[in-house]
């Protein structure tokens, strides 16, 4: 009865969550005459928003639904090898000399296997180029923007004149919205062109993985926004940006800002450090803040989710009870996170092109 309410819920959440359905079965060792094992919360949510080297869709018993993504590792000694990380299923956990491991400092990433099948500690990670979930979504997401944008660009090219018809009536007033309600007001008429390619690739960069982090079929459901290095990738490209847009008044007003007292400038360099520092400050602020916003959506809606399985453990009719109320937070949730979507890919636009607007002081300032 429990595992049949497990199911229950599961599939409760596969319709109204950002998880995939739809994949390949893999089969794995017969089911063993053991009691139930506790169900594990905090991995359970963490399994789903964190990056990993296969689709997990779900697990019936010891039967896994996943989506094997390609694996693309490279060693001085074995050179570069490529595979599908299903070859670390089917009771094989070594292939090749390499191992996923499970557990441990290296939990997730590909190992060098010894030949009994426990991890070489003393060998250094292979470099790991391998498609990783939140790699295949973001490609797709790409891929997507490519299908949009190119006959966009095209129609715009052989009739610049003609009035947008379809698709292309609903995205150019959110490019005109990022035009004249974000650039120029921030960067200024006479700068704003320069930076409408960067802004516009980020805002709807941002914007297709948010809601495609909230579709339930593949290729959504990952965590792309919500991932670290995407949004600090992102963060330096925002910084590279300032940085080789300024000009030497804006490193004048860092290290000798005007109607700043003397004594805090030179015999001890408190203010040329304060501003200094912001200059780095100012692009964390961007990565921290969108990461930060995307993945506690995603652990609040999920953390609702749980209460079926953590309820289900004390008795099947509180499970069944309280999925009711879960799930009608979860799509409270999940509405909150479709908002979010657009917000932070205004915010983030917004704070790039401000400081972009920043990057440039004209002589009159000083």
């Amino acid at each position: 009865m429990k595992r049949w309410m497990y199911f229950t819920g599961f599939l409760l959440m596969m319709v109204t969550s950002g998880l995939p359905l739809f994949a390949a079965a893999e089969e794995g060792q017969a089911q063993h005459s053991e009691a139930p094992k506790t169900f594990d919360a905090g991995k359970f949510i963490m399994e789903h928003v964190m990056d990993s080297h296969e689709w997990h869709i779900m697990k019936i018993g010891e039967t896994h639904i996943i989506i094997p993504l390609p694996v693309i590792v490279y060693t001085k000694e074995k050179g570069l090898s490529v595979f599908l990380s299903s070859k670390f299923h089917h009771g094989n956990k070594v292939f090749k000399g390499y191992m996923l491991a499970e557990e441990g400092p290296h939990e997730g990433k590909i190992v060098i296997a010894n030949a009994d099948g426990t991890i070489n500690e003393e060998a250094p990670l292979p470099l790991d180029f391998s498609i990783t979930k939140t790699v295949a979504a973001m490609l797709v997401s790409l891929l997507l923007m490519l299908l949009v944008f190119l006959p966009m660009a095209k129609k715009y090219t052989k009739n610049p004149n003609r009035a947008p018809s379809g698709f292309q009536a609903l995205i150019e007033p959110v490019i005109i919205f990022v035009r004249d309600d974000i650039a120029i007001p921030s960067i200024g008429i006479h700068r704003y062109e320069k930076f409408m390619p960067f802004l516009l690739t980020g805002f709807f960069f941002i914007l297709t993985n948010n809601l495609m982090g909230l579709i339930p079929i593949p290729p959504g459901g990952a965590n792309v926004t919500g991932n670290i290095a995407i949004t600090a990738l992102l963060a330096v490209f925002t910084f590279a940006i300032t940085t080789f847009s300024t000009n030497k008044n804006y490193w004048k007003h860092i290290f000798d800002a005007p109607g700043v007292p003397w004594w805090l400038k030179f015999p001890i360099p408190l203010m040329p450090f304060i501003e200094l520092l912001g200059v780095f400050t100012k692009p964390l602020v961007l990565c921290i803040r969108l990461f930060a916003n995307i993945l506690a959506g995603h652990f609040i809606a999920l953390s609702f989710i749980v209460m079926i399985f953590i309820f289900g453990q004390i008795h099947w009719i509180a499970g069944y009870g309280s999925s009711v109320v879960a799930i009608l937070f979860y799509v409270f949730m999940t509405m909150l996170e479709l908002l979010v979507a657009f917000i932070q890919a205004y915010v983030f636009t917004l704070l790039s092109a401000i400081y972009f607007g920043m990057a440039k002081v004209e002589d009159h300032h000083s």
